[in-house]
């Protein structure tokens, strides 16, 4: 059964489940939330939030307080400590989301985007909104939200990342939100169907939704970072096939090309890397599904591993990973302009282990990262900084 797809001309987050009507309460188990016992449109709506000396905003991303529904045009420069009727305080709403690893890292994360966003009280602590939680941690900073999984044991590389964006009301500034999603199609299934339902019960809209992650390359150097145009399946077909009861359910892996080249239209403000654009093959394990050679099982040959390659490559594919086309697909299917942004960790032609340096891979890691914040920057209309 195939299933297909647009997106919302309202901009408004789709459920498509007509069940979620006659609930009196939605949990949203593993983000530890729920419609009765949060207000979730309060919690991912508009706050009030400092700036910082002399940042030049454009004033179309934020609203006067005290003046609902009104914005207006141009840049104006504010400056801390101003208190007059001719500087407003800045009414922020969630637009961004990124989803990601380690507590620390995201973190880290959400400290770096209050420096890149010239927020009051950049490089201070965040709280845990998720407390209660020993799924998820969630740490909101100014217009930034990062969520992450708690207790995540110290490893060389943290878990797939992803980024959301996500805005209630035309006229109102950006809020990033960071949320981890594991390893894999059915982990990133699960956050992501309650993610979707939390921004529908929120009344969020004019959603942009990006993943962030790691991913072996396909003729790229290591340290490339791929944006993904098509995520494709191990036959090189666009498209997420999804068993539902007993029915398959065959769904689009497209991705919006606009936002692809938007993403790398910015890439060109950070020359010390290379960014393309490029299908990206999503396979359901690290080692068989990927053709390595140095799994527990293996059963076919090295020339059958490089010949199954190289028919990627010419097929378009430039990255390897496990999760771009349930996202692609999920994403699709309720509305959401969506993109898919990794780095290469290494190119699969030449080898299967990642051998490099913690240092390298650290800062390879930081590469999509660096890019996701130049775009949020450029969509808001403040001045590059890198």
């Amino acid at each position: 059964m195939a299933e297909t797809t647009a997106y919302s001309g309202s901009g408004l987050v789709l459920v498509k489940n007509p069940h979620l009507d006659l609930m009196e309460e939605d949990v949203l188990y593993h983000l530890d939330l729920g419609t009765k016992t949060h207000d979730l449109p309060a919690m991912f709506g508009d706050i009030k939030c400092p700036w910082t000396d002399g940042e030049e905003v454009a004033s179309r991303c934020f609203l006067w307080e005290g003046v609902p529904g009104t914005a207006t045009s141009g840049t104006i420069r504010l400056t801390r400590g101003t208190r007059s009727s001719s500087v407003p305080t800045l009414m922020f709403c969630l637009q961004f989301v990124c989803v990601g690893g380690s507590p620390n890292r995201m973190r880290a994360f959400a400290q770096l985007m209050q420096r890149q966003l010239g927020l009051a009280g950049a490089g201070e602590d965040v709280a845990d909104m998720c407390a209660g939680s020993d799924r998820y941690a969630m740490y909101r900073a100014g217009p930034v939200l990062s969520i992450s999984t708690k207790k995540t044991p110290r490893c060389l590389f943290p878990l797939k990342k992803m980024a959301v964006g996500i805005s209630s009301r035309k006229g109102h500034s950006t809020t990033l939100s960071s949320l981890q999603h594991g390893m894999g199609i059915p982990s990133i299934s699960i956050m992501l169907h309650e993610l979707i339902k939390l921004l529908h019960h929120a009344k969020c809209r004019d959603v942009t939704i990006i993943r962030i992650g790691t991913s072996g390359g396909l003729g790229i150097e290591a340290g490339s970072v791929v944006i993904t145009d098509t995520a494709v399946d191990s036959s090189f077909q666009p498209r997420f096939e999804q068993v539902v009861l007993d029915d398959v359910v065959v769904r689009s892996t497209e991705l919006d090309k606009d936002l692809a080249e938007e993403l790398l239209a910015c890439s060109r403000d950070i020359p010390d890397f290379p960014t393309l654009i490029g299908h990206t093959m999503c396979t359901y394990d690290f080692y068989e599904g990927q053709g390595r050679l140095d799994g527990a099982l293996c059963s076919f040959s090295s020339e059958k591993k490089l010949e199954y390659l190289r028919r990627a490559y010419d097929a378009g594919v430039r990255n390897i990973e496990m999760e771009s086309t349930a996202f692609a697909a999920l994403c699709r299917v309720c509305g959401l302009k969506a993109a898919v942004v990794c780095v290469a960790l290494l190119d699969r032609l030449e080898g299967d282990q990642i051998r490099a340096s913690h240092e390298v891979l650290w800062e390879y890691q930081q590469r999509p990262q660096r890019l996701i914040a130049a775009f949020i920057r450029k969509r808001l209309g403040l001045c590059p900084t890198d």
